[in-house]
């Protein structure tokens, strides 16, 4: 029987080693970023100091200190020609935040090797500002004879290049286990302006496209795709953006799992982020493992599958590292406060809160946005606990409600609440929808009443309480909803402009 997909929360060089076997895997895509400070701080950088603890762990990894050595010093021992390649890199680079970069990288890629079967494929997507070692490192742990295509990902920025040409690509490494690598011949689809020049005549394209020495069939035609992949970054409206600020675009991810595996295949993302690598493979039919080290990732990308395949897609995949127990989430709090704190908001489906630039998150832990049908934006506001509740908590809540002008506030904790925070929570009252507003789906003319402040017990939100609140029917936008699945849609013809582009290219 086929196993389930699975989500793993954890460094992903564990994961690994513990609980994916010898060439199982088809098909890695990987998106490692290089400088903590450039990507994972920009991605938790609206969290302020609570986000310091999450960073940690890259940080560490990315700088040359003792940690790095060990790692480096491991490589080395073992020999071979990773070995040789990191000893080279040690000269060249010294003991640098880049070669510690390296350090990190080298035993994740080993691994990536190991698990991927004989036909199987890797694509490691990076910048130029590691991209020329990655492409060394890489050809020490595949071989340079497995090494198939350095592929471009051009997308268009409006930007100016006052010292140099505007940087306006990425590049996807790609390297075959070996040299009988599972590869899907995919096609460049039809310019219109070629459908004009022929007008629609198919004989007439055929002459064309003997000329250029391109195959055609009956049921297509078309040049094979080159390794330039012209595909727009995602504009800041689309309806695909989860406001993940590393997110990358689903159109290609779908090319990656189309050419480099079957329906069926597994398919593996190491950096999971939030979740397209994933995505694409569950739309296409591919089985797949995604790991991620932050909790925020993975709540994120449970939300994504169920917003885009409807809430019954939980069945299909199971999450490992999660807490499944209240002490299981007492550890996690006691370990690390702030996963613990986005681990419990997921639950109920709210994102860590933001902090204000001027100081302090404010006595706001976490935010869920929502709307009742056409109406404007409605917000919930969370306090997290994870030790001795007293009275003060719910007054404070009501404060914060107050200057937030926010509808429900809700205060998650592992103890259950006092009687005397009961009653300071009645006294709140209630947030009544509109008497004008239809009932939503679900709901009867007589539940229109929601305390305004709620109170869930960490044990409750596992036996899956949720929040009571207006949202059936309406929609939840704490996390930008992804597009229903749909029936896939082709990258752009080379070189030609997206339809979503906003304005035209500035050539500064």
């Amino acid at each position: 029987m086929t196993e389930p997909n699975v989500l793993y929360y954890g460094d992903n060089l564990d994961v690994l080693r513990l609980h994916v076997k010898d060439e199982t895997v088809d098909l890695v895509y990987l998106d490692p970023p290089f400088n903590s400070n450039a990507t994972y701080n920009l991605l938790f950088e609206e969290h302020g100091e609570k986000a310091a603890a999450q960073v940690q762990a890259f940080t560490d990894t990315w700088e040359w200190n003792t940690d790095a050595r060990q790692a480096y010093e491991e490589i080395v021992e073992a020999g071979g020609r990773v070995a040789d390649t990191m000893r080279a890199f040690r000269t060249m680079l010294g003991a640098s935040d880049m070669l510690a970069y390296l350090s990190m990288m080298a035993p994740r890629l080993m691994e990536l090797h190991r698990v991927l079967k004989p036909t199987g494929s890797l694509y490691l997507h990076c910048d130029p500002t590691a991209s020329h070692y990655l492409k060394i490192l890489l050809d020490a742990v595949f071989g340079p004879a497995n090494f198939r295509n350095e592929i471009i990902w051009w997308y268009r920025k409006w930007s100016r290049g006052e010292h140099q040409f505007l940087r306006n690509h990425d590049v996807l490494l790609f390297y075959s286990k070996s040299s009988g690598n599972r590869f899907n011949i995919l096609r460049v689809p039809l310019a219109p302006s070629t459908l004009r020049r022929f007008g629609g005549k198919r004989q007439d394209f055929a002459d064309e496209a003997r000329t250029r020495k391109v195959t055609t069939d009956e049921e297509s035609a078309g040049g094979f795709r080159p390794d330039v992949w012209p595909i727009s970054l995602l504009p800041a409206q689309a309806k695909e953006r989860l406001g993940y600020p590393t997110q990358k675009p689903l159109a290609l991810l779908r090319l990656v799992v189309e050419a480099s595996s079957s329906p069926g295949d597994l398919v593996l993302d190491p950096f999971a982020g939030c979740g397209t690598t994933v995505d694409a493979a569950q739309e296409l039919g591919r089985r797949w493992i995604g790991i991620d080290v932050t909790h925020l990732s993975i709540g994120l990308i449970k939300h994504r599958l169920a917003d885009r395949y409807g809430l019954g897609i939980t069945d299909t995949y199971r999450v490992i590292g999660e807490p499944t127990t209240v002490d299981d989430a007492r550890v996690l709090a006691k370990e690390d406060p702030f996963q613990f704190q986005a681990w419990a908001l997921g639950l109920v489906g709210a994102r860590v809160s933001g902090s204000d630039k001027k100081g302090g998150d404010k006595g706001i832990d976490g935010r869920l946005y929502f709307h009742e049908g056409g109406s404007e934006t409605r917000q919930i506001v969370f306090s997290v606990k994870a030790g001795h509740l007293v009275p003060n908590f719910v007054r404070d809540l009501r404060g914060v409600i107050e200057r937030e002008k926010a509808e429900i506030g809700v205060l998650l904790s592992f103890e259950e609440p006092t009687s005397g925070m009961g009653s300071e929570a009645a006294e709140a009252g209630f947030y009544r929808r509109g008497p004008g507003e239809r009932p939503l789906v679900g709901e009867s003319p007589f539940e229109r009443d929601y305390p305004r402040i709620q109170m869930l017990t960490v044990g409750q939100l596992l036996a899956g309480k949720g929040i009571a609140y207006p949202h059936l029917g309406g929609t939840n936008v704490t996390h930008r909803r992804a597009a229903r699945a749909r029936a896939k849609t082709e990258a752009l013809e080379l070189f030609e402009i997206a339809a979503e582009e906003p304005e035209p290219y500035d050539s500064d």
